[in-house]
């Protein structure tokens, strides 16, 4: 009877780790996305936010209206999905956020100054 209650308990333990072994796993947004060299580490353009946006999770930036961001890549858009761009935030009152790279959708944005094209397709 010892026996069968610890097998049991450990059925319960290994079913209750199961999502913290397994992770969470997100819906890729795109296959490709262009930039302007092999790393996507260089500025394609600069961007001006039309609208503020909330980043739904960890993948995306917020945004407020008026925001200047550099834009790093542009998913190449997929059936079903949205036009996103990956970017930084830029300016003095965002400090704080500047350096994190993260999507945001195209739409809310305005391509203020293009420096290089976006020429090279990579897979995401």
């Amino acid at each position: 009877m010892a026996r069968c209650v610890y097998l049991v308990i450990l059925l319960l333990c290994l079913g209750l780790m199961y999502p913290l072994v397994t992770g969470i796993f997100m819906d890729k947004l795109a296959s490709e996305k262009l930039c302007a060299d092999d790393d996507c580490v260089y500025t394609i353009s600069l961007a001006r936010a039309e609208e503020d946006y909330n980043a739904p999770d960890c993948r995306f930036i917020n945004i407020k209206k008026g925001q200047l961001i550099y834009v790093y890549s542009k998913l190449v858009k997929e059936k079903d999905s949205g036009e996103f761009w990956a970017g930084s935030v830029y300016g003095e009152q965002y400090e704080d956020h500047m350096g994190t790279v993260g999507y945001f959708p195209s739409s809310l944005v305005s391509e203020q100054h293009v420096y290089q094209e976006a020429n090279k397709t990579v897979p995401t």
